[in-house]
């Protein structure tokens, strides 16, 4: 049946149509989970039918070509058929053609179409380049939850932002998140390649025996009873979290890339019904199902907003009974990047591949975890809302732009008491600071050492906007280095 829209899905299908109106044809949708995204899919559709349109709905996996094929079904979209060898729903004279980009790209001849629809474009794969220059009078939409990719601006012509995540969870279309940071891993030596951490390497510092153990203690102590998903780093990786949670007699199943759609339908059913905790997952589940999920375990650290936004996606759907998912984050990402709502609208438009264009503008402070319970508090938040623990406040304050920054302690500078965590914070402030004024790195690493004496050498920084303490720090720097120099001349 067609479903009638919100007003939120009104507003972005008429962004989409005056945009088209204009002349573009290059497009994307930003609709985060739970935005109703398929649904909007389906009126864009419908409305092109009535015109006597022919549409080319494109997926980025075969695994999702039934799954669309009956949605659209679902809302009433009956001249329907699907690309793909042998498929019982092969209709070739149909309207509507749901097909995976792997076998488009396989194929000489591309049936003909007068809009085509791109889910997940965020993948952007070569083939849609070439498809889409050879097209060039045919519209292309694309849909993603995340538009992140460096220089996917280079292909589309605008971004249709739909709303936040923060906004969807305001007007409850999503429910609310709460975040435990229990382990903070050391990552200072893995390598990064193309934007996030190496697999390899990472896998050999999160598939250690302590941090496993302490996420199968973790979620019994916070998580038992809520169906939970945990996200690991490699396949060796998330048997032995599985075999941890064996080994407790608690039932996860295991789901990767090479998992048959059968036994996926079968673990969800077990996963709906209670007959297993929860699933280990490495390579998937990040995208494109609709679980009902009450806890995620974020055991595979990431550098990528796409990554990690997908990811928490994941549980911010409602269900009955549902106030919030439980995140326990053992990767140390929140306190990197910031809650999924700061991720989420740090990216007003498309990265068109420039040095330095896709760097995080954080525009508020990061959130801090309770030292008491480690629960993550959101930005500004001196009592934790968890436990009610309030840190001992400290009399020194610094005014600067309007805002209060409280300095504790271990914050002040050249303090030898100053934790890696606080090393961490310094270094990306200084590093944010850097990338906004157009300086180098290693200037920010010069104000490092200036500050604890050696070289941040075994030190992972978390990006964040420099707080009141380290802007008087670095504007002090300035003033000392600007004397210096005059002294110099004399």
């Amino acid at each position: 049946m067609r479903k009638q829209l919100r007003p939120r899905q009104v507003q972005a299908l008429n962004e989409l149509r005056a945009s088209l109106g204009s002349g573009k044809k290059r497009l994307i949708l930003k609709a985060p989970t739970g935005f109703g995204k398929t649904v909007l899919a389906a009126e864009i559709i419908h409305r092109a039918l009535e015109r006597g349109k022919k549409v080319l709905f494109v997926v980025d996996a075969i695994s999702l070509v039934d799954q669309t094929a009956r949605s659209f079904y679902e809302q009433g979209i009956t001249d329907i058929g699907v690309i793909q060898a042998d498929h019982e729903m092969t209709k070739p004279g149909a309207a509507v053609q749901v097909c995976s980009q792997a076998t488009l790209a396989r194929r000489r001849f591309l049936p003909e179409a007068d809009l085509i629809m791109i889910d997940e474009v965020h993948v952007f794969y070569k083939f849609y380049q070439k498809w889409m220059e050879r097209w060039d009078a045919i519209p292309f939409i694309g849909l993603s939850a995340t538009p992140y990719t460096t220089g996917l601006g280079k292909h589309f012509q605008q971004l249709i932002c739909t709303a936040t995540t923060q906004e969807l969870i305001d007007e409850g279309d999503l429910c609310d998140f709460r975040v435990f940071a229990p382990a903070q891993p050391d990552l200072s030596k893995v390598k990064v390649i193309a934007g996030d951490y190496n697999e390899a390497e990472l896998a050999l510092v999160m598939n250690n025996a302590d941090l496993v153990a302490g996420i199968v203690e973790t979620w019994k102590a916070k998580a038992e009873g809520l169906p939970t998903l945990v996200y690991a780093v490699d396949r060796a990786h998330a048997r032995a979290i599985q075999a941890e949670f064996d080994k407790a007699c608690i039932k996860f199943e295991y789901i990767d890339a090479f998992t048959e759609r059968e036994d996926r339908e079968v673990i969800k059913k077990q996963f709906h019904n209670g007959e297993v905790a929860g699933v280990v997952s490495v390579g998937c589940l990040t995208k494109g199902i609709d679980w009902d999920v009450r806890c995620i375990v974020l055991a595979r650290p990431t550098k990528s907003d796409m990554l990690y936004q997908q990811i928490i996606g994941r549980g911010l759907r409602n269900a009955p009974g549902k106030e919030y998912v439980l995140i326990l984050d053992h990767s140390s990402t929140t306190l990197r990047l910031g809650f999924v709502t700061e991720v989420d609208e740090r990216h007003g438009a498309l990265s068109m591949g420039k040095k330095g264009q896709s760097v995080r503008e954080i525009k508020e402070p990061q959130s801090k975890e309770c030292s008491q319970c480690h629960f993550v508090k959101p930005p500004k938040t001196w009592e934790c809302p968890n436990c009610g623990h309030k840190p001992e406040r400290q009399p020194d304050v610094v005014h600067i732009a309007g805002q209060l920054e409280e300095l504790t302690k271990t914050r002040k500078r050249n303090n030898k008491s100053s934790t890696a965590v606080d090393k961490a914070f310094f270094l990306g402030e200084c590093l944010t600071y850097a990338l906004k004024r157009g300086r180098a790195e290693g200037w920010a690493k010069h104000l490092y050492r200036a500050k604890y004496g050696v070289w941040p050498n075994k030190i992972t920084p978390f990006m964040r906007t420099p707080t009141a303490e380290t802007l008087t720090y670095i504007t002090a720097q300035a003033i000392r280095y600007a004397k210096g120099k005059a002294n110099a001349k004399v």
